[in-house]
């Protein structure tokens, strides 16, 4: 099986940046060992202004035999004379898409350690597979690759016997992809694709091979217009997988339909395992900081205002401490994404006797928000306007007063330690504000004091000893004695009445 990866570029721009890329070096020829055979990394050409990288996978038919090819589901249909005739080896297939997957695992990420910028430029390339099986022809080709930012797809059919011609052509075609595109982006359309096009895998197919294609898909699959044939292809139609994977597609089109951040799983495409740790995504960090402060409290019954896509609440199910849990967001979409996230009407009665989910919005006060044990504010308040922030805090500290309230913010000054942030930018394109560990502690001391809570203050991620954690979190306990007492400023010259905005 066979691959070649070409690139142009000038004395500024030298196209042997694509062994950075890569990872692998333009004068050395490396050998890397796969389940099924060796695969060969070189360069047949490597110039400033042209490099071509080749990637050939020598396949161990014995291997493939030994180990089973195409017993199971996702095996190859015709496998049972393929130890004895096979032309399957010398076409590519899911066993390139694995090599490539593992050969290239750093590239297909969008990591470069020596020239970070690298992987996020688009650049000319141009990609050839002279035997690529294809059942469905040229123009399935076309439609998968197509929408991929290609300009040219040229797909040239191999007939059957050249010296029949009347025969016709076989399922093989020779593909070449042209266009400017970013390196990692490339290889993770053929990752995907290449599996789908032969519509057979080399293995047994689990679940784990839905957060493989979602890793790989990130950023394309959901908006393709052949997603959900290209889903259930490489998931070899298993159905509950493929609905499964549909259904984490829908939830992506949601998200980015009504402007919100999707969680994306910080692991190799190809689902392999690194020597190296992994860094935990923040995200999971801040949750998991979260779940310890509602444990340590004891909470049972809790609040998740702001809700969102729903990761709290899912967290929060699968912990039976936790017997009555409400999400509340003012998005409907944010809502029909979470009761996706969560299967909502799949879940078993008893299960779903634990959830609900609701619409309100955070700047009026809700008789159905008072008593709860809890109430969390997860990346909240900094996406509404500081003049809109007293009242929310009425609505939760004053009006609905759960016993113990959770709130997380990023940590302005900490930006400076994203390279991918620019100068003076926030994280995200809603945020209003962002405060400084000063700022946060101020607005929650005042707070604290004006409705008769107690606060403590948790470093959320690394807490660089400059400029502090990634995000900072506020744990509000309400203090000894009953509503007024202690330091609680009782000036209620704007309070509002039920139901109204404050």
């Amino acid at each position: 099986m066979f691959l070649t990866i070409s690139t142009t570029g000038s004395p500024e721009r030298p196209a042997t940046d694509l062994g950075f890329l890569l990872h692998k070096h333009p004068a050395k020829v490396q050998a890397f060992s796969t389940s099924y055979g060796t695969a060969h990394v070189f360069y047949p050409e490597a110039t400033a202004e042209r490099c071509t990288a080749g990637l050939l996978l020598e396949v161990d038919p014995v291997a493939l035999v030994r180990r089973g090819q195409g017993k199971g589901r996702g095996g190859t249909p015709d496998a049972a004379l393929a130890q004895y005739v096979n032309d399957r080896p010398y076409a590519a297939s899911s066993l390139l898409a694995v090599a490539l997957g593992g050969v290239f695992r750093t590239a297909l990420k969008g990591e470069c350690a020596t020239y970070p910028e690298l992987p996020d430029r688009a650049r000319p390339l141009r990609v050839e597979i002279p035997v690529l099986p294809a059942r469905g022809g040229a123009d399935l080709v076309r439609r998968l690759f197509g929408p991929l930012g290609w300009d040219t797809v040229d797909v040239t059919p191999v007939p059957l016997d050249e010296t029949f011609p009347e025969w016709g052509d076989s399922r093989y075609v020779r593909l070449v992809l042209e266009g400017e595109l970013r390196l990692a982006d490339a290889l993770r359309g053929l990752y995907v694709l290449l599996p789908v096009l032969d519509d057979a895998k080399h293995y047994w197919i689990a679940s784990d091979e839905v957060d493989k294609l979602m890793r790989a898909g990130a950023g394309w699959l959901a908006e393709h217009p052949e997603s959900e044939l290209i889903t259930s292809r490489y998931l070899a139609r298993h159905k509950r997988l493929t609905q499964d994977a549909l259904e984490r597609l829908e939830l992506v089109r949601l998200a980015e339909a009504d402007g919100s951040e999707v969680e994306e799983l910080d692991n190799a495409v190809d689902g392999t395992r690194d020597t190296e740790e992994r860094p935990v995504p923040l995200a999971v960090r801040r949750r998991e900081a979260i779940l310890g402060a509602l444990r340590a409290a004891g909470a049972a019954r809790v609040l998740d205002l702001g809700c969102g896509q729903g990761q709290l609440v899912q967290a929060l199910l699968k912990d039976p401490a936790y017997t009555e849990i409400v999400g509340v967001d003012v998005s409907v979409r944010a809502l029909n994404l979470a009761a996706k996230r969560l299967r909502l009407e799949r879940m078993g009665e008893r299960q779903s006797s634990r959830v609900r989910l609701t619409q309100g919005s955070l700047a009026y006060t809700d008789k159905r928000l008072a008593g709860y044990d809890a109430a969390v504010l997860s990346e909240v308040i900094e996406h509404l306007d500081l003049e809109r922030l007293p009242a929310l805090e009425y609505a939760v500290f004053g009006a609905a007063r759960p016993r113990t309230v959770l709130v997380t913010t990023p940590n302005v000054e900490y930006n400076v330690r994203w390279e991918t942030l620019p100068a003076g930018h926030v994280r995200h394109g809603d945020h209003r504000f962002e405060w400084t560990r000063e700022e946060f502690r101020a607005w929650a001391g005042r707070v604290a004091g004006r409705h008769g809570y107690e606060v403590a203050y948790v470093a959320v991620g690394d807490d660089d000893p400059e400029v502090g954690p990634p995000t900072q979190m506020a744990v509000f306990t309400q203090g000894t004695g009953t509503q007024g007492t202690g330091t609680r400023i009782t000036d209620t010259t704007d309070t509002p009445k039920e139901g109204e905005a404050a």
